[in-house]
């Protein structure tokens, strides 16, 4: 139906091929100009002339000799004293603002940094704070930090789990439970004018752990509302934006009233009468502070009604925008890649002080809540 034609393209016969060869000589400039021109098979090699030796003895060039040093393995390792100048590279590694910010932080553990029990003689004690700064906030592996420090990956592991322990219990003698003044001073011009009895803000959050082996572990760390294994903590923060309360932390199957009922949230002269708390609808908690007579504010529950009433909406819309910082913070918390990547089994045992030591830290880092939210 259809005839087929001959295929149109280039012969394969030697006519077809010098018809090719020909054009491709007419492409090629035959210029004599344009040539290079043929140096031979042979190099000579001439003194230079009086004149240019005249040149030289003038400009004095002289034998210049390689100096060369074998890099040691001090040189090698990494150390904070080589960002001492470089602010941007310790904002990276360690979220702090610059070196004067790490040496605060640092100083701020006292002098019995230089006095653990685990002592290792390769490392300062600012660099093995270092290290520990740069696992909690870029979560890498124990062999990519004991190559950057030079050191083995059995140290690296007890390095960090050393200085975890360490840290959270010099930061926890530090108290971050304000009193009612100090909110009150701080307190953003939107919150005095919407909520000015707020002393808290609550909220959960969850870190996710690798999946435990021990079938009883698993049950308890399951999170149905993240369908993965993690580790529950009770966040609050100020109206301002300053972490005030990380409980400790449980099994991702806890409530966040079961969590709530074991904190010191409860404990006699942790409010004062008129006080309120703002929290997320699932926490019902306002039985368990009545008797204080201490409120909390949480949307509204549909509690069989089709729609909420007009004012009601107004109020949740009014809380909503409020409480939107509690979650921005936890977010600020979470730049710290090791609660956002997820703990590993060797780390499930310290996650509680992880989670307390990166949340305490947001503290001492730039306030992201304004001064009129």
């Amino acid at each position: 139906m259809f005839p087929l034609k001959p295929k149109e393209g280039p012969s394969t016969s030697a006519q077809g091929r010098a018809e090719r060869l020909n054009k491709r000589r007419k492409i090629i400039v035959d210029d004599k100009e344009s040539r290079i021109p043929d140096v031979g098979n042979e190099v000579v090699v001439e003194e230079p002339s009086q004149q240019v030796k005249e040149e030289i003895d003038e400009i004095g060039f002289t034998d210049i000799g390689v100096n060369c040093t074998l890099i040691s393995d001090k040189s090698l390792r990494w150390s904070i004293s080589r960002l001492e100048n470089d602010a941007k590279a310790i904002q990276f590694y360690t979220g702090l603002r610059d070196y004067k910010h790490f040496r605060l932080v640092f100083n701020l553990l006292g002098k019995a940094a230089y006095h653990l029990k685990y002592k290792c003689s390769l490392l300062p004690p600012i660099d093995q704070f270092f290290m520990t700064m740069i696992k909690l906030r870029l979560n890498k592996p124990d062999v990519e930090l004991s190559f950057m420090f030079n050191v083995s990956t059995s140290t690296v592991s007890t390095l960090f789990n050393t200085w975890v322990n360490f840290m959270y219990y010099q930061f926890k003698e530090i108290n971050i439970w304000p009193s009612r003044k100090i909110v009150d001073d701080h307190m953003p011009t939107g919150f005095k004018a919407m909520f000015p009895t707020t002393r808290v803000i609550l909220d959960a959050t969850e870190v996710p752990i690798i999946k435990p082996s021990n079938v009883v572990a698993q049950s308890a760390t399951f999170s149905t509302y993240k369908n993965k294994n993690t580790l529950k903590t009770m966040i609050g923060i100020t109206p301002r934006g300053a972490v005030s309360h990380i409980s400790e932390s449980y099994g991702g199957c806890a409530s966040d009233r079961q969590i709530i009922e074991r904190s010191d949230l409860l404990e006699k002269g942790k409010f004062e009468s008129g006080d309120s708390i703002m929290a997320d609808r699932g926490i019902m908690v306002q039985d368990l502070f009545a008797s204080k007579n201490v409120k909390v504010n949480t949307p509204h529950m549909l509690k069989g009604k089709s729609q909420l009433e007009a004012h009601e909406v107004v109020y949740d819309r009014r809380i909503a925008s409020k409480r939107i910082h509690i979650e921005r913070v936890i977010g600020y918390g979470k730049t710290f890649k090791i609660l956002k990547e997820g703990l590993q089994v060797s780390q499930v045992n310290n996650g509680s002080r992880i989670i307390y030591i990166c949340f305490f830290l947001t503290n001492l880092r730039k306030c992201i809540v304004s001064e009129t939210a």
